[in-house]
């Protein structure tokens, strides 16, 4: 995503972010109709309707979600790629901390020292950088806030992607439209950056369906701090192309903040020695409905 994204780093974020909800709604729409799901798109909205906390779920999900795609376009393309990452560290914690406050989880004493690790790491930065990464925790709040939506809205995938984009699709469209009206847009229907725009809203739900096909199918086997601390794939890889694609600043504070955060990672992992086995149970669920 960050390359993807730094394709189009001479557009404005904010016309970017519009692009990419309006055509993941064309996107996802085209997914219901050639997968033959309006049926269960409209029986699950039947539902919502009839479940006011479902609805809410939903709607703050949106909220969420959006928050987080904006933040981190903007970040990318600000040249913060590193930070992004370690937005995508934190969201672990954030996770962790959502499931003490709010589903009533506890946690055990290798991942208390976990998550005191991954805090020390945060701190550490913010310390020495003498300001917060306020993209970063941005990035980890939203995100994390956004899977604690999605576990209590309890939805499909392809539902819950199609409505909350369907929610904020008319206000990207009309700032689309307010741009081509002051001939301020960057999309032209002709050159490669518009062909980029548009792809944008394909390269982002994809991996959302990806994600909810594995957080919906693994919710009722796994805690939702076992599920934040399988999320550090992701980071690491844009880690290693903020360091060695785009050449971002990596210094000692940043070594040693990540490397709290993958101490707090390993410590974890090895606290709870149910996590191979439930990682490969969920990959074989997932492996089963890929095949479906």
């Amino acid at each position: 995503m960050p390359i993807y994204w730094k394709l189009v780093s001479n557009v404005p974020a904010q016309e970017i972010i519009a692009h990419r909800i309006f055509w993941s709604l064309v996107f996802m729409l085209a997914v219901v109709i050639t997968m033959n799901r309006k049926k269960q798109l409209y029986e699950e909205i039947i539902q919502l309707l009839a479940a006011p906390a479902k609805w809410i779920a939903l709607l703050m999900g949106t909220i969420f979600i959006t928050l987080n795609w904006s933040i981190f376009v903007w970040a990318v393309n600000a040249n913060r790629v590193i930070e992004t990452s370690l937005g995508y560290y934190i969201s672990p914690l954030v996770s962790i901390l959502l499931g003490i406050l709010f589903l009533r989880e506890r946690l055990s004493l290798g991942q208390s020292i976990a998550v005191i690790l991954a805090t020390s790491g945060v701190f550490y930065m913010a310390m020495h950088f003498g300001s917060v990464p306020w993209a970063a925790i941005g990035l980890a709040l939203s995100f994390g806030l956004y899977g604690l939506c999605k576990k209590k809205a309890v939805l499909s995938p392809i539902t819950s992607i199609t409505l909350e984009t369907l929610i904020v699709a008319p206000v990207a469209f009309l700032y689309l439209l307010y741009l081509g009206y002051h001939g301020s847009g960057s999309f032209d229907g002709l050159s490669l950056t518009s062909l980029f725009l548009v792809g944008g809203g394909i390269v982002t739900p994809i991996p959302l369906l990806l994600l909810l096909l594995l957080f919906a199918n693994s919710a009722n086997r796994l805690s939702l701090t076992m599920l934040g601390f399988i999320q550090y794939l992701a980071p690491t890889i844009s880690l290693l192309l903020g360091i060695f694609l785009y050449h971002e600043a990596f210094t000692i504070v940043h070594a040693v903040s990540f490397g709290l955060i993958w101490a707090a990672l390993l410590v974890f992992s090895l606290a709870d020695t149910k996590l191979f086995l439930r990682s490969e149970i969920l990959l074989q669920r997932f492996n089963m409905l890929f095949k479906e």
